[in-house]
């Protein structure tokens, strides 16, 4: 007899096969992911139905009555059934917008662009595009990602005192914004991989090939071509590619016990057949219907709008393409700031992006350590810059990079004379001679999300010389 375990010993080896054998539901699973998060439950389900209220009244939504809604519901239905933790209010809406997007709001509302149900070439791709949103609601990511804002902006004892119990009243105080555009629904590569190991799991629950999840994604990354693409540009942005999405995807899968999946059903043809005669509005159709009635404009002012047509400018060390109703400040061999005319007041710069050349301390310094030291240098400058999270590794047109998010305060005051939040994202990249190239992108805080797309835009078009 073991003394620790109970069993005897010359019988555990067929204690262990009984359970293996006998037990065919006995599969790996994924686990929700956990994070520091100041927000209760039932403060995520106030945060989704607040948000959720002011998007039904800035973008076109489908009615409930709509047969294309009643079909999202019915398969948003069958595939909650199998999300695991906690029981969210789940609801699903129709936007009636041709870009290929779809984004969670936290606490349940989930919001599918027509555009999505018509490039989706089976119900499966569909059905992991919902699965993979109804991820990011497993997990809490925005909630997540707002508190980790919280805690760069807020003393450690005045988090302690909001924990689960008035996170909603501080980030309404803070401006914090889960809205169209809102930077907490741009989601890291991490929270990116988490929701798509999750949603391999919902997918297969429910019966559906896990695999066109990501077959759907790397469908539409093959599609970008041009970087002026604005169909997939903002998809591709609040779904960065974690990386090897397929592989990923097919470990996960592996774990599981075979099965047969479901193929295409009659009532995903039919909508299929219904969307494929609709016109949904573009983005900027549905911007141009807020301005005409008065409504909220992203962006803010009227030039900070980034046009979608582009220029081209060519520094000694680089080049980049930028929007043409923006200007370029500084020339081909200095320091240059890429800005609106309205966005550069008194040599601060409200929106816009900044491009530099940094020399670390020691040369070979590789591009992390480099990376470090600039931000320390950054806030010697500036006490009020702040990071958000880890810093990510990403690719620059090829070229290791490096992604850093940041906060700050504006030049842009508030009625009350004070600093409104900015928020600033960092990109640095190594040229040939070891310095870093870097571009700080520049936004209020609460415009971010709706400049983001521009910004990507933007670094996709850089090219180092």
């Amino acid at each position: 007899m073991n003394r620790h375990t109970g069993f005897c010993t010359r019988t555990l080896p067929f204690f262990l096969i009984i359970v293996i054998v006998g037990s065919p539901l006995l599969e790996a699973r994924v686990e929700p992911t956990h994070g520091y998060d100041a927000f209760s439950a039932d403060e995520d389900v106030k945060l989704g139905q607040q948000n959720a209220a002011e998007v039904r009244k800035q973008m076109p939504i489908l009615p409930d009555s709509d047969p294309v809604v009643k079909y999202v519901q019915g398969l948003g239905a069958r595939l909650t059934a199998h999300a695991p933790g906690y029981k969210w209010p789940y609801e699903f809406h129709v936007v009636n917008v041709k870009e290929i997007n779809a984004f969670a709001l936290p606490g349940g509302p989930i919001f599918v662009n027509l555009g999505t149900i018509q490039a989706a070439d089976n119900e499966a791709q569909l059905a992991g595009v919902m699965a993979h949103e109804i991820s990011h609601v497993v997990q809490r990511h925005g909630t997540r990602a707002a508190s980790k804002q919280m805690m760069a902006q807020l003393p450690l004892q005045m988090l302690g005192g909001i924990l689960g119990n008035g996170a909603l009243a501080k980030a309404a105080e803070m401006g914090l914004s889960f809205g169209v555009g809102s930077y907490f629904l741009k989601n890291s590569r991490q929270s990116e991989s988490e929701a798509d190991l999750l949603g391999t799991d919902i997918m297969y629950d429910t019966g559906y090939e896990p695999v066109q999840m990501a077959m759907f994604f790397e469908k539409l990354e093959k599609q970008m071509g041009s970087a002026a693409n604005s169909n997939l540009n903002q998809f591709m942005s609040d779904h960065p590619n974690p990386g090897n999405r397929a592989e990923a995807v097919s470990r996960e899968v592996a774990t599981l016990s075979p099965r047969t999946y479901l193929g295409d059903s009659g009532d995903f043809r039919q909508v299929k057949q219904r969307v494929a005669g609709m016109k949904p509005l573009s983005m900027q159709e549905v911007a141009a219907q807020q301005k005409a009635e008065g409504g909220p404009i992203a962006g803010g002012a009227p030039d900070t709008i980034p046009s979608p047509s582009l220029a081209k400018f060519s520094h000694n060390e680089y080049s980049i393409s930028y929007p043409d109703n923006w200007q370029v400040l500084g020339d081909q061999t200095s320091s240059v700031t890429i800005a609106p005319p309205s966005g550069v007041s008194q040599n601060a710069v409200a929106y816009g992006v900044i491009i530099a050349n940094y020399q670390a301390e020691e040369s070979g310094a590789s591009l992390d350590t480099a990376t470090h030291e600039l931000l320390a240098s950054l806030r010697q400058s500036n006490t009020d810059l702040k990071q958000i999270g880890h810093d990510e590794d990403i690719r620059v047109n090829g070229l290791a990079g490096k992604s850093v998010d940041l906060i700050s305060s504006s030049p842009i005051k508030d009625a009350q004379g004070k600093p409104i939040a900015e928020r600033d994202w960092l990109v640095t990249t190594q040229r040939k001679d070891g310095t870093i190239l870097y571009l700080i992108f520049i936004s209020p805080d609460k415009n971010f999300g709706s400049l983001r797309p521009a910004f990507e835009q933007m670094l996709r078009t850089l090219q180092l010389r």
